[in-house]
């Protein structure tokens, strides 16, 4: 049983895709200081949060049937520290909260601590929104504000939102059963300050301090501006019926929107609508004070979850500059000309290989000792004691092929 295991459990946007890169590519450095993160492929524990929740999940729901139990089993073969972490999991219900906390070993002896990485909400709605267009939504900006308005909660995108983002309501449902001094709450840093104060928080509040990792980025999910949404959500709409999901990853979310869009630096942010600042200003204040007054453990300052300033003019998502989205169309066409030449240079220098294979096997079967082999081999397949002979030649060899 594990001594001790940490859950981060989000919520987005808040360096959560960096912290876990660190952790994956870092796991045998952590295992020599007696820390698990239990992860044989970088997603693992996405698929566990996915089995844990059974939440559908474009078909990956299958892959991850009996995920959450082989990860906590692990964790619970472990004797010293374990490290979970995803984002999702900020969404799990009481009850799914509860079976995760006991299949890891609470009631049973191990330490658990609850970790919330938490960033301003106006920062975080926009940052929502554009999540939302990267994974092949195309709900314009206006109607997923006047979803989060809905008192109600009842539409998919309120449900999701508020589920990973309302800090008070997932602290009371991953922590009411741990102390507050084993619930840690992690700020994001305003923009603008050291560039490894996030990470320096993170690694305190994980036990990382001291141990030389590699946090070099691999792997990391950065925001696009106005005109780049814009332009991703016009793909999704015109691209969405004939691009599958298995493509779409890999071609729009990865090339176009994180490795190409993203470096347009110069574009103006999204921010929250003028008229909406002040409803989402005063729930976020009254998130602060609230875990301000239950005595979590806070590593950073909860003034830094302080409503940011509005930018000096906004600009609608919703009707951008038709310049600047056609400037960052030219981006991204440019990109998929440069991938497509890469992967045409691959399919010509695989022909190449291929051909070469065959002409190799060509000229093998013209040598006479392939001759004479075949012809004896035909002579034995005629009658039973060859056709023998040739099944324990075969065994023998450990080969499958019926051409020797």
């Amino acid at each position: 049983m594990s001594d001790r295991v940490l859950i981060h459990v989000g919520t987005p946007k808040t360096g959560t895709s960096y912290l876990q890169d660190v952790l994956y590519r870092n796991r045998e450095r952590l295992a020599e200081a007696g820390i698990l993160y239990p992860a044989e492929r970088f997603d693992a524990h996405f698929l566990a949060a996915l089995d844990l929740m059974r939440l559908p999940w474009g078909g990956l729901e299958t892959e991850a049937v009996g995920a959450w139990e082989r990860l906590a089993a692990e964790v619970r073969e472990h004797p010293g520290t374990a490290i979970l972490s995803h984002e999702i999991l900020a969404t799990a219900s009481r009850a799914q909260v509860g079976r995760a906390l006991a299949s890891l070993g609470h009631g049973a002896g191990t330490e658990i601590h609850l970790v919330l990485s938490v960033r301003d909400l106006t920062r975080q709605v926009p940052a929502e929104w554009q999540e939302n267009i990267k994974h092949r939504r195309v709900l314009s900006y206006a109607s997923f504000l006047e979803e989060l308005r809905d008192p109600a909660r009842e539409g998919a995108i309120a449900s999701w939102f508020w589920g990973v983002q309302e800090i008070p309501d997932i602290l009371d449902r991953w922590g009411s059963a741990l102390p507050p001094e084993r619930v840690h709450v992690v700020t994001v840093p305003p923009p603008g300050g050291a560039p490894d104060l996030l990470w320096k928080r993170f690694s305190q509040v994980l036990g990382l301090d001291g141990l030389d990792l590699d946090l070099t980025p691999e792997r990391s999910n950065p925001s696009l501006g106005v005109p780049e949404t814009a332009l991703l959500r016009r793909i999704n709409l015109a691209a969405n019926a004939v691009v599958a999901p298995a493509d779409y990853r890999p071609l729009v979310r990865e090339l176009l929107a994180h490795r190409t869009l993203s470096r347009r630096t110069g574009s103006p942010r999204i921010a929250l609508p003028p008229q909406d600042r002040p409803w989402i200003e005063e729930l976020a204040r009254s998130w602060v004070e609230e875990v301000r007054e239950r005595g979590y453990d806070v590593v950073g300052d909860l003034d830094e979850l302080a409503p940011a300033p509005p930018p000096e003019k906004y600009v609608d998502p919703d009707r951008p500059p038709a310049r600047k989205v056609a400037a960052a169309g030219v981006d991204a066409i440019t990109a998929l000309l440069q991938e497509n030449a890469r992967l045409r240079h691959c399919e010509e220098r695989l022909a190449g290989e291929l051909a070469e294979t065959r002409a190799a096997l060509e000229r093998s079967y013209l040598r006479p000792s392939y001759r004479l082999r075949e012809k004896v081999v035909n002579r034995l397949q005629q009658g039973r004691v060859g056709s023998a002979a040739l099944a324990v030649y075969r065994r023998a060899r450990g080969r499958s092929s019926r051409s020797a």
